[in-house]
């Protein structure tokens, strides 16, 4: 499919109002989309068992619930980033938000368990064409330097505190209205973006080209099978024949898509934007940080309404506290950044992310909220901020204005398909450790049950609490210890890997590092 070859000049103007109030309401804009967003990965979690009950799902088709969305926005957000340099960055930003919320409203209305998945498939469509041009719109809006760089560090301290503000909207709106309130409350939200989009956001010069389809396909496919085998095995084991298919089309698809890319005149992951060390290492980066991130959100949020009790609106504002931290390490890292250039930022935060992990490995059944996970939970989100910032920063520094569309993309593709596979990993290993625990669970279980108790737990196969806690509670605590391996191999990276010379931070002050440069 190709589009016109000839470039064609923008035809937004300047805002409408003076340019600061412009420019405000720009980067509220962009930063809203993005929001909504990031915030609709975890926002569903905390309502999982609401869905299950209503729409009758079984506890494996249910985690297809986060899934469906994950994987359609990371594997197509490469395809998301070309269409805006093709089409026009603002009109596929505005296409994108109103698909998301048409596909969210679908979602709400959802009868049965395949018109939610279909939805959320959708949703993550939706996604992934509005969030890496909402990405490159800041370098089209926002002038170099500090300008610049504050947009930046806004955009990445939502981008990094969306996931623990979807914990907490998820809580409040399944305890005081219903599930579907979760998606219903997208509605509004983009019919508002896509009304202020055109008022207050201008217009990029399209680029010539095509999109490279063959691409995206064998990407996307080639990583939900990748993703599909680890979670297979994780309940079917490494023997399963399902198991072992799902890795092998995992392998042949990847492949296919490195030659596809290889090959094309205009592919749709530049493979020379690896060449710049820097930036390969940043991808690695945040490919082990959203490994840990996804990891960290979904064993707390098991941990603490299973384990501790929390109600959905009480495991909500658990997680409201890392929105905080995260909002004022970004804050700190985006004005000390033009001094001290991005690599401090990354290794300090990547430390923090080991510190805080490994910490929670010595979660048990006796831990609590305030003694044993608030902790390395601010610990973590510190490091949080130090790096999104940063990462952002580094992913797009020197990009040539007809690239900025696939380097956004490929920063948040390796974000969505770095957590979707990393999970899928910790799962693996939490299912296994898991079932371990309670094979020795299961004996001091029988030899204080009653006649009652033992012919539930017949019928039922599932331990009742206190054993079904500390079951729960090994998976989680192993399923940290992996993640915290995830934060050491970004530590190392940003160790090693990056390099800044002090010419470079003297770019930075001028804006020379941001897109465009």
């Amino acid at each position: 499919m190709t589009s016109d070859p000839k470039p064609t000049t923008p035809t937004a103007t300047a805002p409408r109002k003076s340019d600061g109030d412009g420019k405000g309401i720009a980067l509220f804009v962009i930063a809203s989309c993005q929001l909504m967003v990031v915030l609709d990965i975890t926002i569903v979690n905390i309502a999982l068992p609401d869905i299950q009950q209503s729409l009758d799902f079984s506890t494996t088709s249910l985690s297809w619930v986060v899934n469906a969305y994950t994987l359609t926005f990371g594997g197509l957000l490469l395809l998301g980033g070309r269409a805006g340099d093709i089409l026009g960055r603002r009109r596929v930003f505005i296409f994108g938000v109103l698909l998301f919320g048409l596909a969210s409203l679908l979602a709400g209305f959802a009868q049965s368990d395949w018109q939610l998945l279909a939805a959320r498939a959708l949703q993550g469509v939706g996604g992934a064409i509005a969030s890496p041009t909402s990405l490159s719109l800041i370098s089209t809006t926002f002038e170099e330097g500090p300008e610049r760089n504050r947009a930046f560090g806004v955009f990445a301290g939502v981008s990094a505190g969306g996931g623990a503000i979807g914990l907490l909207a998820g809580g409040i709106l399944v305890e005081w209205l219903d599930w579907r309130w979760i998606f219903f409350v997208n509605v509004p939200i983009a019919l508002l973006i896509a009304f202020l989009t055109p008022r207050h956001v201008k217009e990029s010069a399209r680029q010539p080209g095509h999109f490279d389809v063959t691409g995206a396909l064998t990407s996307t496919l080639g990583m939900v099978a990748l993703v599909y085998g680890f979670i297979r095995a994780a309940q079917e084991g490494w023997r399963d024949p399902y198991t072992i298919a799902s890795f092998a089309a995992a392998v042949v698809l990847l492949v296919t898509f490195v030659l596809v890319e290889q090959r094309s005149r205009q592919p749709i992951t530049p493979l020379h934007m690896f060449a710049d060390r820097n930036r390969a290492g940043t991808y690695g980066i945040m490919l082990c940080l959203a490994a840990a991130i996804f990891g960290m959100f979904f064993f707390l949020t098991l941990f603490v309404q299973q384990v501790l009790d929390f109600s959905p609106l009480e495991a909500g504002l658990a997680f409201l506290p890392v929105s905080a931290v995260i909002a004022v390490a970004a804050g700190i890292t985006s004005q000390l950044l033009p001094k001290f250039g991005p690599k401090p930022f990354m290794v300090v935060g990547s430390l923090c992310l080991a510190v805080g992990l490994s910490w929670l490995t010595l979660t048990n059944i006796d831990s609590t909220y305030l003694g044993s996970i608030l902790g390395p939970m601010l610990v973590f989100s510190f490091g949080m901020g130090f790096m999104f910032v940063s990462l952002t920063l580094m992913a797009l520094s020197n990009v040539a204005v007809k690239d900025t569309g696939a380097a956004s993309g490929l920063l948040n593709a390796t974000q969505q398909v770095g957590g979707s596979l990393g999970l899928s990993i910790l799962v693996t290993v939490f299912g296994t450790a898991s079932r371990n625990e309670a094979d020795k669970q299961v004996p001091a279980f029988l030899a204080q049950a009653g006649p009652l108790e033992k012919a539930r737990f017949a019928e039922t196969g599932q331990l009742p609490p206190p054993w079904s806690d500390e079951v729960l509670t090994n998976g989680v605590s192993a399923g940290f210890i992996v993640a915290a391996v995830f934060a050491i191999l970004s530590f190392l990276i940003a160790l090693i890997v990056i390099q800044v010379r002090p010419s470079d931070i003297e770019r930075l002050k001028g804006g020379g590092m941001m897109p465009g440069a």
